[in-house]
């Protein structure tokens, strides 16, 4: 299956090139009182309510895809995940430039940890990466987006893929500078997913997908996630040493080599196998012109 949210905040069961809106079964949801539960409560009960979405989506109205504005697939997560320099070719370049490593000490994956991006960065294609930072250097990084649909906490390598609900495209900006990851990867839109989420049955093998980031036609990043230093099993064991995940939380995998300046009027355009195409354009002011 893949879902996606969309316009005003509809929910959609992408078929072709078309998107069922199913919106109703959200009324199946569970009445919550303050203090709300952890993760996104759509992905909590996802198991349950994917056949409804599938059964409503034989007679559910449609709009084309290419029509609608795709907002985020999931709308409420606890944590966006993101793992640095795990592409080999990428650690290299990094360490190869001070436009990139600023003076710092890079460290592989394996030291460096995870890190954290603020879910308030987390854009659909629709809404658009504002860049307006004029002083810093803004790159782009494509990446495999994990979806996790359970709680996980200390969760093996081996049982690690039983954890995940479905995989999205995933870019996830940077401004270049001295500062914390965290810090210069959290600003607003700098966290786009997208186009939908597609759920793991259709993707039973995560660690061999070949992907493309072009702007203008030009190849910017080209890779295969089998390049990854941590795959996506290793990733979820490590991360759940440290944190607990909860339904709806994000894994950013890594971006490979080729990370480049982004400027208004962009538009990026990746492609990843097994799961699409997603379009975000590069603006340099809030209104968005």
């Amino acid at each position: 299956m893949r879902f996606c949210r969309f316009d005003d905040n509809r929910l959609g069961v992408v078929v072709g090139d078309e998107v069922k809106d199913v919106t109703a079964v959200l009324d199946r949801l569970p009445a919550y009182r303050y203090p709300f539960p952890h993760g996104d409560q759509f992905m909590a009960h996802f198991a349950e309510l994917r056949p409804v979405m599938e059964d409503m989506a034989k007679t559910a109205p449609s709009k084309k895809l290419a029509d609608v504005a795709l907002l985020s697939p999931i709308a409420n997560p606890g944590k966006i995940v993101g793992a640095p320099v795990n592409y080999r070719l990428h650690l290299d370049e990094v360490l190869d430039s001070d436009q990139l490593h600023h003076g710092m000490k890079i460290k592989p994956i394996a030291e460096a940890g995870v890190f954290l991006k603020a879910v308030s960065s987390l854009i659909g294609p629709s809404e658009g990466i504002v860049v307006d930072w004029n002083d810093r250097r803004t790159d782009h990084e494509i990446e495999l987006a994990v979806i996790i649909g359970k709680k996980a906490f200390r969760v093996s390598e081996a049982d690690a893929l039983d954890y995940v609900a479905g995989y999205a495209i995933g870019y996830d900006i940077t401004i270049r500078g001295p500062e914390e990851r965290s810090y210069r990867k959290s600003l607003d839109t700098f966290s786009v997913l997208g186009p939908y989420v597609v759920t793991s049955d259709e993707i039973p093998n995560p660690n061999n997908l070949d992907f493309e980031l072009t702007i203008g036609g030009e190849t910017r990043q080209k890779s295969n996630t089998k390049m990854l230093i941590f795959n996506v099993q290793k990733l979820i064991e490590f991360t759940t040493k440290a944190y607990t995940l909860y339904p709806g939380d994000i894994i950013m995998t890594g971006t490979p080599e080729g990370v480049a300046p982004i400027a208004a009027g962009d538009i990026l355009h990746g492609t990843f196998e097994g799961i699409g195409t997603m379009d975000v354009k590069v603006y340099d002011n809030w209104d968005r012109k």
